[in-house]
């Protein structure tokens, strides 16, 4: 299959892929098939980027923008381009490609989201709710192109490997200290002694995704994911809450 995606996963497996970022230094060292430039907040850019693609099977919007602070004083610019990274950003390439998939009556969307775009986190709201939206956008998307034969899957990871937590926008606000104290740790606390598993656990999930159409609408991604997901799925907000804030030793 044809894929676009940032990533080797797929191509490891077998199937062609098209590598994309803002910054193609970054895909250098990638055994791809083609690497492009992509920024998904530009009309033109992803315009030029399908031109040079060709024909597309699947679409992996693995693209994403992070940050972390409190809602009181984050800065809208910054909140804007987290969800122009996160959830506008992929319906805008969709769009693009969505009416010739529509009339040859097959294709696989991939959005990669998060533990995050179902459960919000003190500190994350702002990446939090871009999640909230693109799983909201992909499970309206389930429901309009099943019927022209083209499938949707959210993949929900958990914190997988160093440096996917999102880190801090801006310098901290000192009124909120007690809360970046008591948060800190938290996702070694919810992935046990074996630790947070690599990237390759998404690269995985992303390639069943594409090859088994079978796959549910939404696959959690790492233990630390299941746990969440499970428990929140079995109780109310404030069973919830107290779970998690004993399970996570919070304070605050």
């Amino acid at each position: 299959m044809r894929v676009l995606i940032t990533g080797t996963e797929l191509a490891n497996a077998g199937h062609e892929v098209i590598a994309t970022a803002r910054d193609l230094s970054l895909l250098d060292s990638l055994d791809v098939a083609m690497r492009l430039r992509l920024d998904v907040a530009s009309e033109a850019s992803i315009g030029e980027a399908l031109a040079s693609a060709g024909e597309l099977d699947a679409i992996v919007n693995n693209a994403a923008s992070h940050g972390q602070g409190p809602l009181e004083d984050y800065p809208l610019d910054r909140l804007r381009e987290v969800f122009e990274a996160n959830a506008f950003g992929p319906v805008r390439l969709l769009q693009h490609v969505l009416p010739s998939w529509r009339v040859r009556g097959h294709g696989v969307i991939v959005n990669v989201s998060s533990v995050q775009g179902r459960v919000s986190s003190p500190l994350e709201g702002v990446y939090s709710g871009s999640k909230y939206a693109l799983e909201a956008f992909s499970e309206a998307l389930h429901y309009e192109v099943r019927h022209f034969g083209i499938r949707t899957v959210i993949i929900e990871p958990g914190y997988i490997a160093p440096g996917m937590k999102p880190v801090p926008s801006r310098e901290r606000n000192p009124a909120y200290e007690g809360l970046w104290n008591d948060w800190e740790g938290t996702d070694a606390k919810l992935n046990g002694p074996a630790g947070r598993p690599g990237p390759e656990v998404v690269g995985r999930a992303i390639l069943r995704a594409i090859e088994d159409d079978s796959t549910p609408l939404r696959v959690p991604v790492g233990a630390d994911a299941e746990l969440i997901l499970a428990t929140r799925s079995q109780l109310n907000d404030g069973e919830f809450e107290a779970t998690m804030r004993q399970t996570l030793g919070l304070t605050w």
